[in-house]
Parts: structure tokens; sequence; C-alpha cells
């Protein structure tokens, strides 16, 4: 595996566990010389893996959409940057240029693009591995529920 699309808050959150465990991923991911794909944004969880992964001497590559770039969220200091039109390419270009994913704690984002890939899974679009950094039990509700739905 050459590189992982890791899906993340634009916000850091109040468990300072999300974050330790986030630069803790970062540090492996660099550590097996994996490439770090993400949404681009140097605020939140985003912007410390980022930040954390290239201060370990990670590559970075960040795809962020023309509507957050325009209000200055876009990371400064990546390997790459993909510059795209909307939230929907955004996810295309991640779920493209990406050999795996991880969901990291997040929001509403954070489960869409989880969603997007599980469902390209699913209907057999793609074949790629999908991981939960499952910090502090964050997804064992969602994990009950997914096997609840695939009943």
């Amino acid at each position: 595996m050459q590189s992982v699309c890791i899906f993340c808050g634009a916000r850091s959150g109040s468990v300072p566990q999300y974050r330790e465990s986030a630069l803790t991923l970062a540090e492996e991911l660099v550590r097996r010389d994996i490439t770090l794909i993400y949404g681009g944004s140097s605020i939140g969880l985003m912007g410390d893996i980022a930040s954390h992964a290239l201060a370990e001497g990670g590559k970075v590559i960040g795809v962020i959409p023309d509507v957050l770039a325009e209000k200055n969220f876009a990371h400064p200091e990546l390997t790459d940057t993909h510059w795209v039109k909307d939230m929907s390419a955004r996810k295309s270009v991640m779920t493209d240029l990406s050999d795996g994913f991880i969901a990291l704690p997040g929001g509403v984002g954070t489960l869409d693009e989880l969603f997007e890939v599980l469902a390209l899974n699913q209907v057999g679009s793609q074949n790629k591995p999908i991981a939960l950094l499952n910090t502090l039990n964050y997804y064992e509700l969602l994990l009950q529920f997914l096997n609840h739905a695939d009943q």
C-alpha cells in the first residue's frame, strides 16, 4: 500500500485522545513510507495530522474544494495540493489517489466520506480496504447499526 486517505474533522474536538491517536497514525504512515491523502485543510484534526506527517518527513497530498480554499483553509506546506470545484469532486479525487481509507473520529463530513467509499466497495466500483480508527470506542454505535442494517 502506497497511499492512504484519512477522513477526519476540520475541528479538533474536545477529546485530546482523538488528536493523540491521529498523530500516532501519522507517525506510523510515515514510518511505513505511506503517502497521506486528505481533505487539504490546515485546521482541526485535518491540519494536525497533515502537519505532523510533514514534520516527521512524510509525503502529504491535500484535495481541497474552491469554497474552502477561498476561506484560506488550505494547508500551505503540503507535498502536493489538488484544487477541485466542489466537495463531490474532492471525494472522487481522494478516492482515485488512495489505495485505502481510514476514518478518524469526525462529524457529518467524515461520515459522508466514509459512506461514499463503503458504497463504492459494496457496488463493486472499487475494492479498497477501509478502516476505522475507533479511538475511545468512537465508532461503536455506528458499527452496531451497520451490523443491524446488514441483516
